[in-house]
């Protein structure tokens, strides 16, 4: 029966890269590998010929030669003299393992990192879990900085055993088990897969009197009290990180940290702009007209700002340093004043008569703004 096209039994077009043909072969040698089909020929036949395929279309120079003449390149007959190398093909078996050991047959083979055979030793020291904690602080406490006090239920290092999860005296033993690898192995047809041994959980050891108090796991849940400063200048999102505040570690292990994110409430007066502040602040319509002084609220206290005669609503005035502390200790923002110029409401017959005095004796050089917006308007509707 005549050879199929090596291209073909790898499912790859000609112009296939090594790359290509060496996920094309480990796709198939795995599905036809006889481990997986026990007594069944046809694929093993199947299985010989994907790594008579590979090892011809794997190497550059037997594929130079095959994608130029064909099967007939490794026909001993079509060579001349015996000086060449051999045009034979190797145990596909050989051929299986070695592309599924990455070529070196060493610990850290692609086939140990996709069955279990190059897990690191889990006997060691465990870090403990890093935890979040959200806590809603006011705006005030946000800008001028603050210590919260926070109860957070967590598991600790056991007072008992300090952590060590035995019995003062007690000493640990290899796990009979495992014999001390801290992993049990299990074949699967063609695989083998390592998993945790259930007996010492990966640790290769096991207690001979485990703690009373945490059952040989060396942490106990408890409920701790945390003191967390905040600096000025946080804002909704800021992260704190309070180190080894988070859960205690395995088999000695340091423990995790504990990470604190911040809420900002909404504030009455201020609405913040990254360091800056906006605070719209209400202006008496005679202040406005004819000018003077107002006082506005700062983050300290309060401050006098000059308001010049004229002043419409919408104006911004800025006090410069007045703002939120930034919190990498880069200076002040601003404080931006805006003016809201507020109309008199609730007027006896007294104050209506003098306004009304008042508007008689204006002309429109007093209402400019108005007197613009309207002929603009006469424009619009010619």
């Amino acid at each position: 029966m005549a050879k199929r096209d090596y291209y073909e039994v790898l499912g790859l077009e000609k112009s296939a890269s090594a790359d290509d043909i060496k996920k094309a072969y480990r796709k198939f040698a795995l599905k036809y590998h006889p481990d997986k089909n026990p007594g069944d020929k046809a694929a093993e036949e199947k299985f010989k010929e994907l790594g008579e395929a590979y090892e011809a279309l794997s190497d550059s120079q037997k594929k130079a030669a095959y994608d130029q003449y064909g099967h007939a390149a490794f026909d001993p007959r079509m060579r001349a003299g015996g000086g060449g190398k051999s045009g034979g093909f190797h145990d596909p078996f050989d051929i299986f393992r070695e592309v599924f050991s990455g070529g070196g047959g060493g610990s850290g083979s692609i086939f140990d990192d996709l069955f279990g055979g190059g897990q690191r030793d889990p006997s060691g020291p465990q870090r403990g879990s890093d935890l979040r904690y959200d806590i809603e602080i006011t705006f005030q406490e946000a800008v001028l900085g603050c210590e919260k006090e926070i109860s957070l239920t967590k598991m600790d290092a056991c007072e008992t055993c300090r952590g060590t999860g035995a019995e003062s005296g007690s000493k640990t033993k290899v796990c009979g088990t495992c014999g001390g690898r801290g992993q049990v192995v299990s074949s699967r047809g063609i695989f083998s897969i390592a998993q945790p041994c259930p007996q010492c959980a990966g640790a290769g050891k096991v207690i001979e009197r485990p703690c009373k108090t945490c059952r040989g796991g060396g942490r106990k849940e408890r409920t701790s009290r945390i003191k967390i400063k905040i600096p000025a200048g946080v804002d909704t999102g800021s992260r704190l990180r309070s180190a080894g505040n988070g859960e205690a570690g395995g088999r000695g292990g340091p423990a995790g940290d504990l990470y604190v994110v911040l809420h900002v409430k909404a504030d009455d007066l201020f609405v913040r702009d990254g360091d800056d502040l906006v605070c719209e602040v209400p202006v008496r319509f005679v202040d406005a007209a004819l000018g003077g002084e107002i006082e506005v609220p700062t983050l300290t206290g309060t401050s006098q700002i000059r308001i010049p005669a004229g002043t419409q609503t919408g104006t911004v005035f800025r006090l410069k340093g007045k703002g939120v502390k930034n919190v990498q200790g880069y200076g002040y923002g601003d404080l931006h004043v805006r003016v809201s110029v507020e109309v008199p409401t609730s007027l006896n017959n007294a104050q209506k008569a003098k306004l009304q005095e008042f508007a008689e004796i204006c002309d429109s050089t007093v209402n400019p703004i108005s007197k613009g917006f309207f002929e603009k308007a006469k424009g619009f509707f010619r």
